[in-house]
């Protein structure tokens, strides 16, 4: 079963270890004012396949778009099948994201194997990107890549959730997103298969609520209905 198969690849030293900077430059301008249009980023790592299938299989249809980087093998074509077997068990719509898709609620969109996956805006609605380059924090796709992106493009317009993994990718991109405005969440220690990812963004200030996995998918539907009470 694709369900009980871990695509995380671990941490290699022996790597060169990019920033973000490799494939999308920092970007300093003043946090964006709060919009009608929303979206949600979703980064995780070893643990996240069971991790990620336990928070998308309690979401209800009417949830803003989700974007999600999950790490695995360049080599291995298994995030399709997951994402699939996902549509075919969850009440929204769960698929591979491709070039351009467009964001919509009721859709999550996955990282394909070996691309990173960013998102953009034009106006007022948002789309992806899938491109290659460089590994980033070691790894492609790298959560540092759509967080970033994510802060940029959506600012105070979004939220960002670091879950299950080993190593810091996505911990700086995090806290790129909490600066900007963005809500943010870590997933707890003692629901994490490993807590390297979280640990690293809760140790960088990047997080505004640490929550069990079994209270994310209520996180992100109550901020897709604008109730979501995540700092203080």
């Amino acid at each position: 079963m694709v369900s009980h198969v871990d695509f995380s690849i671990p941490e290699r030293l022996n790597r060169p270890k990019y920033s973000a900077d490799v494939i999308l430059p920092r970007h300093n301008s003043k946090p964006m004012a709060a919009t009608s249009e929303r979206v949600i980023a979703i980064g995780a790592s070893t643990g996240g396949i069971q991790a990620l299938e336990a928070v998308l299989t309690r979401l209800p249809e009417q949830v803003l778009g989700i974007v999600i980087v999950q790490h695995m093998p360049a080599d291995q074509k298994y995030m399709a099948m997951f994402a699939q077997r996902l549509d075919g068990i969850c009440q929204l719509e769960v698929r591979e994201a491709r070039h351009g898709d467009r964001m919509r609620p009721g859709l999550a969109l996955i990282s394909p194997s070996g691309k990173h996956l960013l998102l953009r805006r034009i106006g007022t609605r948002f789309s992806v990107e899938t491109v290659d380059g460089p590994q980033v924090s070691r790894h492609k796709p790298s959560v540092d890549v759509l967080f970033r992106s994510t802060a940029h493009c959506a600012g105070a317009n979004a939220m960002g959730i670091i879950m299950t993994g080993m190593g810091d990718d996505g911990a700086v991109g995090l806290k790129e997103m909490h600066d900007a405005g963005a809500k943010t969440v870590a997933q707890d220690e003692a629901s994490c298969v490993v807590f390297g990812m979280p640990k690293e963004a809760i140790r960088r200030g990047a997080v505004d609520l640490v929550l069990p996995l079994d209270q994310i998918p209520g996180a992100i539907t109550s901020y897709s209905h604008g109730a979501f009470k995540g700092k203080g």
